[in-house]
């Protein structure tokens, strides 16, 4: 089942930025991932607008192939620079339908 993270960062120090953006690509690739977006360009529709620099949103085909990005040595220093350099808030979210009344969605 195919899971998605919805990254939302605030940068507070953006001496990380460069070099995360330039290599986690190619180590998510590797672990069967796939951005689908990484922007600024956030708009607020409804509700409270976020405190947020960027979103991204990354489809894993798996918990499991996110678990082992996350927990990589490849990934290791370049989670801690933007852990450090950020304040990060990654949630993570299937593709099953609460509800199942969606007929091409799994029911959750």
């Amino acid at each position: 089942m195919a899971v998605y993270v919805i990254a939302d960062i605030k940068v507070t120090n953006d001496s990380w930025v460069p070099d995360y953006a330039g290599n986690v690509h190619d180590i998510v690739h590797k672990y069967g991932g796939k951005y689908l977006s990484r922007t600024a360009n956030i708009n607020t529709v409804e509700g409270e607008g976020l405190d947020t620099t960027l979103v991204a949103l990354i489809e894993f085909p798996s918990m499991e192939a996110l678990q082992n990005f996350a927990g990589s040595e490849e990934y290791a220093p370049y989670a801690k620079a933007r852990q450090e350099g950020s304040i990060s808030r990654f949630h993570v979210l299937d593709d099953a339908d609460l509800a199942g009344t969606i007929p091409y969605l799994p029911k959750g």
